[in-house]
């Protein structure tokens, strides 16, 4: 890939992710002097991952990418958060929901589905080793998401709780 297409790449990540969080804010009643700084949170998370996955630059499983990029927009939503004069979480929340695996969380209930569908062992087993796979993988994305996202509210806690004062 050449860095044009890479930085396109990164660029189109990064605009999805923030229409998404402003998606996800406009319906969890956020207040519209947020929706900017949540896009922009999202933004920046998402491409953060993007970049960590691509074999390219570092390769690192989409685990630990998670796991980094939550950490990154949770520091800057409580960066950001006494600029709009919100709690942090309201900007991370809605930043952190377009990361969700949702095809990892798809490919578990189809695997499920195609354990109880099918009866032969070798298939059986096929479909199980999806079912593990993706449903760890799946449920340790959302840990790390978890965990990197609400450690920098632990680290900065001065910082965190007077964003709304």
């Amino acid at each position: 890939m050449t860095l044009n297409a890479i930085l396109i790449s990164v660029f189109e990540d990064g605009l999805f992710a923030a229409i998404a969080a402003i998606g996800f804010s406009s319906i969890s009643n956020t207040p519209r002097r947020a929706y900017f700084t949540c896009g922009l949170i999202a933004a920046i998370g998402h491409s953060i991952r993007y970049v960590l996955t691509l074999p390219d630059c570092t390769g690192m499983h989409i685990i630990l990418a998670s796991g980094m990029s939550s950490f990154a927009i949770g520091v800057l939503a409580v960066l950001l958060a006494s600029r709009i004069k919100c709690p942090a979480e309201v900007c991370f929340f809605p930043a952190l929901l377009p990361m969700i695996p949702g095809m990892y969380a798809y490919r578990t209930i189809e695997a499920l589905l195609s354990c109880l569908y099918y009866s032969q062992e070798e298939t059986f087993a096929y479909y199980f080793h999806q079912l593990a796979y993706n449903g760890l993988t799946c449920t340790f994305i959302v840990l790390s998401m978890v965990v990197g996202a609400t450690i920098p509210v632990f680290l900065f806690k001065k910082l965190s709780f007077t964003a709304t004062r």
